[in-house]
This record gives structure tokens, C-alpha cells and sequence, in this order.
């Protein structure tokens, strides 16, 4: 039986993802503490998304603001938070055992011990968590109040984290879902190389809870890159995050059956002009994934579809 999948779209945010919600409470909360104060500089280590919202932030409440990112960032997104006057510092050489992230977090570490900077940390930072437990979980309730099933990707962990908490406490029925990318270590599984920003972690996540959590999916890259093409052909351009939720939301459906529709929304947390350069470039994805589309390889979105 197919299986309607409703998308909450956070792309049409002005920072055109959902960690612009993120970014908001968190320099909210840095203020209100007082640990950011006139003067002094914002760093965060982010992989595209966080890094653009903040620096819409940061330009419209006069802070400087420094990226650390890493070879993986698209590179609309990179001269994005550029043009609003960030600085992006791009980290070439991952740690040999924490992957880039880890070598973006050395370079946030090293910052912070050479210059005033305040790390705002949003893999530990409970305003991350807050802003969706405040916002996302209860808005997706107010437009679909007999929601079953909620499919929420894993990244730092905060969407899925606010979402899953809010659910438990206020409707402990919804079966929340994580979706992650084959590679990360966010669900337990080995660390192996990712090419798709957004989702999927080398370093183990420290605020999920994931007891609160019905089902874990992860998903390959080939079919993230799969799906994101197929949605684009019915005229959804979305990026990577996205296609990884919905192609893990199908998945989870072929594996739970029922008699009827499940009621279900996945969190779509950006559009996917930022990806023109990889996820849709016939030449990137032939390098990053060799064999998609080919006999005997990851079948294309058009013999996908077939």
C-alpha cells in the first residue's frame, strides 16, 4: 500500500534551513547569560547550513562571525556566508580517527585559545535541542494533529532530539523515527567516508536520548543522491537532507506495513539550490560514487522510477 509522506519544508526559512531556529536560540541564549557581548567574535564549526543562518545573525546584530567548515561544503554555500561577511575557514585533512569533524573542532578549540571568540558548540548546546522542542515538534502538531509517524534526520542530533522530547512528553503515541547516512557514527554504526553535508556524524552525538526514539534508518549516499534526483523530476528541488529522510521514511513504510496509510511528515530541512554543484552535478556524483547508473551499479532515479 502506498504511503503518503507530508514535508515539513524549513528551506523557506530566511536563513533557508532549519538551523536557523538553532542559530536564533542559541545566540539568544548566549546573550541572555552575557557570555556574548558587544565585541566579541562568534565560532562555530558547521558543515553549511548552521554557518550561513549564523551569519545571517550575526551581520543583522552587529557580531563577527567565523566559520569553520570543511571540503564539503558547497561552494554557493561557502560564498553565501562570505557575502555576508563571514569569515570560512576550510579544513582540508580529516582527524585520522574523528574525520573532519574532529579536525573542524580541533581548529574551533584553537581559536578559542588564541583570540576572544565565544563557541556557541551546537553539538552540546541545550538551546539547540530547545529551539525544536519550542518550535518544530509543536508546529508540525498544529497542522497534522493525528500524526503518526515523524521522520527526523540525524545530524547534530538537536532537530531530532527537541522533536523526540517534545513527543514523548506531550504525544508519547507518535513513533519518532532517526533517519542517519551510512557512514556516520551517530547511531553506533563505523565511521566511513560522507560526501553529502547535513546529515551523519563523525563523532558520537552527546544530547540524544535515543531510548526516546521507536526506529533507527540509515540510508547510503548513492540513494540519498537517487532520490533527491527523482523528487527534482516531479519539480521538488530539495537537498541532501531531505532526499536521506524521505528514502529512509520509504523504507521504514516497506518495512512496517498496514492496512491502511500511515500519517506521517518528515522534517525537509532545506531546499536544494546550495547542492546545483554536487548532489545534482552528473560529474561530482560519478566521482564521489562510482558506478551510480551504471549496469550492475546504483541504479539512476530514472531506473528508479521505472
Amino acid at each position: 500500500m502506498p504511503h503518503p509522506l507530508l514535508l515539513k519544508c524549513e528551506g523557506f526559512n530566511f536563513g533557508g534551513s532549519v538551523k536557523m531556529k538553532a542559530a536564533s536560540r542559541m545566540v539568544a541564549a548566549a546573550e541572555a547569560s552575557g557570555d556574548l557581548r558587544p565585541g566579541r567574535k562568534i565560532v562555530e564549526s558547521s558543515s553549511g547550513n548552521l554557518g550561513v543562518a549564523l551569519s545571517v545573525i550575526a551581520a543583522s546584530r552587529g557580531y563577527r562571525f567565523t566559520c569553520v567548515t570543511d571540503v564539503r561544503c558547497n561552494a554557493m554555500t561557502t560564498a553565501t556566508m562570505r557575502a555576508l561577511g563571514a569569515e570560512v575557514l576550510v579544513v582540508e585533512e580529516p582527524d585520522p580517527v574523528r574525520g573532519l569533524l574532529g579536525a573542524r573542532l580541533d581548529m574551533v578549540h584553537q581559536l578559542c585559545t588564541t583570540g576572544d571568540y565565544l563557541w556557541l558548540n551546537q553539538y552540546a548546546n541545550p538551546a539547540n535541542w530547545q529551539a525544536h522542542y519550542e518550535t518544530t515538534a509543536p508546529e508540525i502538531l498544529a497542522e497534522v494533529p493525528d500524526l503518526e509517524v515523524l521522520f527526523v534526520g540525524a545530524g547534530t542530533t538537536g532537530t531530532l532530539t527537541g522533536c523526540s522530547r517534545y513527543m514523548a512528553e506531550h504525544r508519547p503515541d507518535v513513533r519518532v523515527v532517526g533517519v542517519d547516512s551510512v557512514g556516520s557514527v551517530n547511531f553506533g554504526g563505523p565511521s566511513l567516508p560522507r560526501y553529502i553535508p547535513g546529515l551523519g556524524s563523525g563523532v558520537p552525538p552527546t544530547m540524544l536520548d535515543r531510548s526516546l526514539l521507536a526506529d533507527e534508518v540509515t540510508v547510503d549516499e548513492a540513494d540519498t543522491v537517487r532520490m533527491c534526483r527523482l523528487l527534482a523530476s516531479a519539480g521538488y528541488l530539495f537537498g541532501g537532507s531531505t532526499g536521506t529522510v524521505v528514502a529512509g521514511a520509504l523504507a521504514w513504510f516497506e518495512a512496517h506495513p498496514s492496512t491502511r496509510p500511515w500519517r506521517a511528515v518528515g522534517v525537509a530541512a532545506d531546499l536544494g539550490e546550495r547542492y546545483l554543484s554536487t548532489v545534482y552535478d552528473d560529474d561530482w556524483v560519478a566521482a564521489a560514487y562510482p558506478g551510480y547508473g551504471q549496469p550492475g551499479g546504483v541504479r539512476s532515479a530514472v531506473e528508479a522510477s521505472a
